[in-house]
């Protein structure tokens, strides 16, 4: 695939909020440290705290994978290179993450992890003596199971039927086998279809929880590029963020560290995307996932009779740590406690609350860092393609909406003079003779003569867009092929990425689709990847 890119702005996809980050709007520096540029990165490397709970880490890791090798049999080497390399304090990662959505849900997804595959590559060249891990952290304590159980491949949902109810990495995979006859039959036989059908079946057949099956998924489609798969719902990890787990719940520092940055975002006209509450912990067991709060001088689990006192909660945090789970505005601090990590790659909805964040970092005194957009993608059929090109459309065309695009292109081919641009300065002549006029019997008509004026403007335009209504009825057989563009590149009028799953994709092209992603993304240009076949 060759490719092409469009800044982000030209998109119209992206937020002012992400687009003044990516131009370094000065009014955005207070909100985090170091720039997305290799500078930005050089500083961190250099201030960058070490990460007491490698050891842990690693240990961790290693029996996460070990439930791998039962099913896979042996494990990537280059995966496990990683792995043993985040003892040493030379090594970093970069890290990504996201819901555990069945069959990896929209393919954005797999555009993060290429992205971070990417930086790791780019990171290593510009600093060798340092190693750097790209990471996926899986979600698995979110609970919010309908964002997850769907996914639409080929125009087609599908969706995991279930009454779920806790952390979605615990669920059970045994109900699953609908969706999953219905995605590989959207998959087809042709291409890659059934290596990627392999893959799945293993995945969720062979493993009873999502966590595991999304492992078993992710890391069959990019273990050798070595990323490194987390499930930090255990309790060895949770250890080693107890303590700020104790002080936070009990001091709801979050709470107001974060909601003083939120108030002077909104000073900046920026969209808050977290509010925090008073606690940003839910209490975690099997089945259940609620949010705790403070009533009474108790603690207590919303949805249950469970309470504690403070001194029971302080037991309980120390005793079993992994029944505590950060909501959104405490996952990251989590993240960056145990990982020794330089960035998080995201979206610009991620990125946007990352802005909250600053201050609480700063609070705990833990390393804020480095925020990447993700790279954006689309991939151009070869059918498209030759519409396109037939059309004389460039990448910046197709952003365009088809309306917008139709009038353009006809009145680029159209035999007809379709503009009244002469005939309206003609008028504007004839008007400044009449407001000459006008003035010498009364100054007060001004007013009226103007306002005679717009009203004729007004009238003008709307008989150009008459002209141009008419000649497009001329070229409806032409015209019909920007809807056709359309509606293949922007299914459903969103973005490819976020609408279409990555399957039928990877049937085309196979493994060389996440190679040709790897090679293709820039995850420091910031500018939107467009691949054409």
């Amino acid at each position: 695939m060759y490719h092409d890119c469009i800044n982000y702005a030209q998109t119209g996809y992206f937020s002012k909020t992400i687009i003044s980050y990516l131009d370094n709007a000065p009014e955005l520096r207070p909100f985090y440290n170091h720039r997305p540029d290799v500078d930005g990165f050089k500083q961190l490397i250099q201030t960058k705290k070490n990460t007491p709970g490698r050891q842990v880490l690693v240990d961790v890791l290693k029996e996460q994978y070990s439930q791998l090798s039962v099913v896979s049999g042996e494990l990537s080497v280059a995966v496990m290179d990683n792995i043993e390399s985040l003892r040493n304090e030379n090594t970093f990662t970069i890290t990504t993450g996201h819901q555990l959505n069945i069959f990896t849900g929209p393919f954005y997804f797999i555009f993060k992890i290429a992205s971070a595959i990417k930086l790791c590559k780019q990171l290593k060249a510009g600093f060798p003596d340092k190693n750097f891990v790209p990471v996926y952290w899986m979600a698995s304590e979110d609970h919010d199971f309908a964002e997850i159980n769907h996914t639409s491949a080929g125009g087609k949902k599908i969706q995991w039927d279930l009454d779920a109810a806790g952390a979605t990495g615990r669920l059970n995979t045994k109900t699953i086998r609908e969706a999953l006859n219905q995605y590989k039959g959207v998959l087809g036989t042709q291409g890659s279809a059934n290596e990627l059908a392999e893959i799945v079946e293993t995945a969720y057949s062979k493993f009873t929880n999502l966590a595991d099956a999304t492992r078993y998924m992710v890391n069959a489609l990019f273990a050798e590029y070595g990323l490194v798969i987390i499930d930090a719902d255990d309790a060895r990890l949770k250890q080693l963020f107890a303590p700020i787990m104790e002080q936070d719940i009990i001091g709801q520092h979050s709470f107001k560290n974060i909601s003083d940055s939120n108030a002077a975002l909104q000073k900046l006209g920026i969209h808050i995307q977290v509010n925090p509450r008073e606690i940003n912990f839910f209490y975690l067991i099997d089945g259940l996932r609620e949010r705790l709060v403070f009533e009474n001088n108790i603690y207590e689990v919303l949805n249950s009779n469970i309470q504690f006192t403070e001194a029971e909660l302080r037991t309980e945090i120390k005793q079993h740590p992994e029944r505590f789970s950060p909501n959104v505005a405490m996952r990251p601090l989590y993240q960056e406690v145990i990982l020794p990590n330089l960035a998080y790659i995201g979206g610009g909805g991620e990125l946007a609350y990352w802005f909250e964040l600053k201050s609480n970092f700063d609070f705990y005194g833990v390393d804020f860092p480095i925020i990447i957009l993700r790279n954006s993608g689309l991939i151009v059929p070869k059918q498209t393609a030759a519409k396109i090109n037939k059309l004389g459309l460039t990448t910046a065309h197709l952003f365009k909406s088809a309306d917008e695009l139709k009038t353009q292109w006809v009145k680029q081919h159209s035999n007809n003079n379709l503009s009244l641009k002469e005939e309206w300065q003609q008028l504007q002549v004839v008007f400044d003779s009449i407001k000459q006029h006008s003035a010498q019997i009364d100054a007060t008509l001004a007013p009226s003569t103007e306002a005679i004026q717009a009203r004729l403007k007004h009238a003008i335009d709307n008989l150009e867009r008459k002209f141009v209504k008419a000649e497009k009825r001329n070229y409806d057989t032409r015209l019909s092929q920007i809807d056709a563009i359309k509606t293949d590149l922007f299914p459903g009028g969103g973005l490819q990425e976020r609408n279409e799953n990555f399957g039928l994709f990877y049937v085309k092209f196979g493994k060389q689709l996440i190679a040709e992603l790897v090679d293709k993304f820039e995850p420091l240009e910031f500018k939107f990847t467009v691949l054409t076949e």
